[in-house]
């Protein structure tokens, strides 16, 4: 079978990239080909070895067999009301060219009353995937079912690499206000001076630049490439970040880490695996304690959303989920 997927590719997102990494990698494991609708095609084919169609050409739904809208945070209009409207058409698209379509680990909101309105109607009788809890109690609130699946991130294998201890991950991102990322400066000075080896990680570059002014006594890299954020999170001792694929790539390497909530969907995973998190502006002190302990989630609630992302695959691939047909409409 042919499955595409649609979500926000080719960005240089670092988490987005590695969702859609861990899509392709469980799909081809079940003998399925992958076709991907990207903002850069050509990076897109290059850097995940499948066909991939610009994401504003509706012609290139006809490609595939299956649509899963793919993994992430798309089903909200807190970046952008054009956002959601683009990823419901998308939606709808499909269903129009009688494709199969499923909603697929998706989270939900934030989402204005306006937007609730349009998920409400675009979703309706479509297979629903949710990857946390809170995300499918409020669909629920807004009259929609669906079942629990989870970040198909958490899938990904970590290389075999020494770890070092005393190497702390930092990943703050862009976007939030001056006095979180202050806050967060002031927990890695904290760490530095405990001895620890501080490694600030920008995981969108360009986006998340201006970032690099704030922490200017640390070293800092940038990379958009998922696979080398899976490494540093191996290799790292701790991960403290405030971007929610550096909490779920440090999970699936099975090193600790601590969250800094600026969205829902990064308390909705520090909740489900019972880890360490704050709300913005976050405690310097209360954070650097939490690295310089090594305060862990619950590996078994780790283990057990890697059990539920698998097992979502195998349900919207045939068993259990009604992935039907669709009407146009």
């Amino acid at each position: 079978m042919v499955v595409g997927v649609a979500g926000y590719y080719g960005f240089r997102n670092t988490g987005d990239e590695a969702i859609l990494e861990a899509i392709v990698r469980e799909l081809r494991a079940r003998g399925h080909e992958v076709v991907a609708l990207s903002g850069d095609p050509r990076h897109t084919r290059e850097t995940h070895g499948v066909r991939a169609y610009h994401r504003l050409n509706p012609l290139a739904l006809l490609r595939a067999d299956l649509w899963l809208l793919g993994g992430g945070g798309l089903l909200q209009d807190a970046t952008s009301p054009l956002s959601l409207l683009y990823y419901l058409s998308v939606l709808r698209a499909a269903r129009f060219f009688r494709k199969r379509v499923v909603v697929f680990n998706q989270s939900l909101g934030p989402l204005s009353p306006w937007g609730e309105r349009q998920v409400r109607r675009a979703l309706k009788g479509v297979p629903l995937v949710f990857r946390d809890q809170d995300s499918l109690e409020y669909a629920q609130r807004l009259g929609l079912s669906g079942t629990l699946g989870a970040d198909p991130a958490l899938l990904l294998t970590p290389p075999p690499v020494k770890r070092e201890e005393d190497l702390v991950l930092v990943i703050p991102r862009a976007g939030v206000d001056r006095e979180s990322l202050k806050n967060l400066y002031i927990a890695a000075n904290h760490l530095v001076h405990e001895g620890k080896q501080v490694l600030v990680l920008l995981l969108q570059p360009g986006y998340d630049d201006e970032v690099a002014s704030v922490f200017y006594l640390h070293r800092i890299e940038k990379t958009s490439d998922p696979r080398r954020l899976l490494y540093l999170a191996a290799q790292a001792g701790y991960v403290i970040s405030m971007r929610l694929h550096g909490l779920i790539l440090a999970a699936a390497a099975g090193t600790p880490f601590a969250g800094v909530a600026y969205d829902p969907k990064v308390a909705a995973f520090a909740k489900e695996t019972e880890a360490y998190y704050q709300d913005l502006p976050g405690d310097p002190i209360q954070l650097y304690k939490a690295a310089l302990y090594g305060r862990a989630p619950n590996w078994e609630k780790v283990a057990a959303l890697k059990a539920r992302a698998r097992e979502s695959f195998d349900r919207v691939l045939g068993e259990g989920i009604p992935v039907r047909r669709s009407g146009r409409g």
